[in-house]
C-alpha cells in the first residue's frame, strides 16, 4: 500500500508517532510518503520505503502569510497523482485534515482520508471558536477518525458530538529495539551529569505553557533539599524564559542543565532516575511511555490519557495538576527507596512492552487503511 503521511515536522509527540509509524509500515513493505513543510525531526534514518515531499512557500505580496493549508492541499494532490497514493493519513485535524479534504475534492479518483487526533487539535486549537466549524468539517469528512487514547476520544465527542463511524482508539506505541534499559550506558554517561553520584531527574517537552515546566523546577527544588540530585531539561519553546528565570530565582543554576532540543532521547532517558511530567493537558503522554520503556518511573499529572499510560503505584505516581508538594513527595519516595525504585522500574518496562507494542498499533492502522480503501 502507498500511504501519504501528513504531519508537523516540529518537536512534539504527533510528529514522533507519525514518523515511527512510517518506519514500522516501511518494515512491513508499505511505501510511505511524508508530506510536510520540513523534514520531520525524527525522520533521519534512511529507509528504502520512506520518502519526503516538502511543501514550499510562495512569495507573493498579496499574501501577508503564505497560505500553507492551500499549498499543502496542492502538494498532496501532486504526490497522490505522481506516486499513486492509496490513502492519506493526516495527523491533526487542523490544518492537515482540512488540506487533505481539499485535496480529495481536487482529485479525479477516490483518495480515502484517515485522521488521527493527538490532543491539542481538539483541546486547544479546536476549542477556539474560529476553528470550531473547521474542526467539525475535518471530523465529518474524514473516512475514519482515530484517537491516541480513550480520554481523547471521549473529549472529542463531548466537544463536537458523535462522529460518524465512531472514533477508533489506537494508543501510541514503543519499539523495544529503540526504547529499553541500558545499564552499561547508564554507568558511562551519568558521571558527566552527576559527577558526585547525584540522582538524575528528567523532563522533556516543547516547553509550552500547558507542559508546566516551571512546576518541574519547583518540584526539583523541593526534592534537592532532601536528596542530592540534578535536573536535566530537554527541549525548547515559549516558556524557556520563565523556566530560566525560575532556576535563577531558586539559585539552582549549578543543579539544572538545559540540553536543548534532541532528536534521539533514548540515551538521555536511560540515564534518568525519575521522569517528571506535570502537564495541565496530555492526551496520551508519549514521552512518559518512552521513559517507562527505558525503566524510568514517571511522576505525572492525573489528566487526559496519562492514567491510561502510567499505572499509579506500579510504574509511577499520578497527582493533581499543580500539586507541586505531592509530586515532590512522590519523587522522593522513589529516590529514597532503592527496592521500591527497582520494582517500579521493572514493572514500567513490562507494562510498556506488553500494553503498547509497535506491532499491535501498526496492525490496527493497517486495518483502518484497508477498511477505507475498500469503502472508497
Amino acid at each position: 500500500m502507498k500511504i501519504g503521511m501528513v504531519c508537523y515536522p516540529s518537536y512534539g509527540g504527533s510528529g514522533v508517532v507519525a514518523t515511527e509509524l512510517g518506519y514500522a509500515l516501511g518494515e512491513r513493505g508499505h511505501e510511505v510518503h511524508f508530506i510536510s513543510s520540513a523534514r520531520p525531526f525524527r525522520l533521519h534514518r534512511f529507509h528504502e520505503k520512506l520518502f519526503f515531499h516538502e511543501v514550499t512557500d510562495v512569495n507573493y505580496p498579496v499574501f501577508k502569510f503564505p497560505p500553507y493549508t492551500l499549498l499543502l492541499a496542492n502538494k498532496i494532490v501532486e504526490v497522490a497523482n505522481f506516486v499513486g497514493l492509496d490513502v492519506i493519513h493526516a495527523h491533526y485535524a487542523i490544518p492537515h485534515s482540512i488540506s487533505a479534504y481539499l485535496a480529495k475534492q481536487m482529485m479525479t479518483r477516490p483518495l480515502p482520508l484517515v485522521t488521527t487526533l493527538h490532543g491539542t487539535d481538539i483541546t486547544l486549537v479546536g476549542a477556539f471558536e474560529e476553528f470550531n466549524l473547521l474542526t467539525r468539517l475535518a471530523l465529518r469528512e474524514s473516512d475514519r477518525v482515530t484517537a491516541v487514547s480513550d480520554a481523547l476520544a471521549r473529549e472529542t465527542e463531548d466537544a463536537f458530538g458523535t462522529v460518524d463511524r465512531g472514533i477508533k482508539v489506537i494508543p501510541n506505541f514503543i519499539d523495544p529495539k529503540n526504547y529499553s534499559p541500558k545499564h552499561g550506558l547508564l554507568a558511562r554517561c551519568r558521571s558527566h551529569y552527576a559527577p558526585c553520584g547525584e540522582k538524575l531527574l528528567l523532563h522533556i517537552s516543547n516547553f509550552r505553557e500547558v507542559k508546566r515546566v516551571v512546576d518541574v523546577v519547583k518540584i526539583f527544588a523541593l526534592v534537592e533539599k532532601v536528596i542530592s540530585s540534578r535536573l536535566l531539561l530537554v527541549g525548547d519553546g515559549p516558556e524557556m524564559v520563565r523556566v530560566v528565570r525560575e532556576v535563577l530565582r531558586l539559585g539552582l543554576e549549578r543543579k539544572v542543565q538545559f540540553l536543548g532540543k534532541q532528536e534521539s532521547v533514548q540515551e538521555i532517558l536511560q540515564m534518568a532516575d525519575v521522569f517528571i511530567l506535570p502537564s495541565e493537558k496530555e492526551s496520551f503522554g508519549l514521552v512518559a511511555l518512552e521513559a517507562m520503556a527505558c525503566g524510568v518511573p514517571v511522576v505525572a499529572s492525573r489528566v487526559g490519557g496519562l492514567p491510561e499510560v502510567v499505572q499509579h503505584g506500579r510504574t509511577g505516581y499520578l497527582a493533581e495538576v499543580g500539586d507541586i508538594q505531592g509530586m515532590s513527595e512522590d519523587v522522593l519516595k522513589l529516590l529514597t527507596n532503592d527496592g521500591l525504585h527497582r520494582a517500579f522500574s521493572e514493572q514500567a518496562v513490562s507494562w510498556a512492552r506488553a500494553s503498547f507494542p509497535v506491532e499491535r498499533a501498526v496492525e490496527s492502522y493497517e486495518a483502518v487503511y484497508e477498511e477505507v480503501v475498500r469503502g472508497s
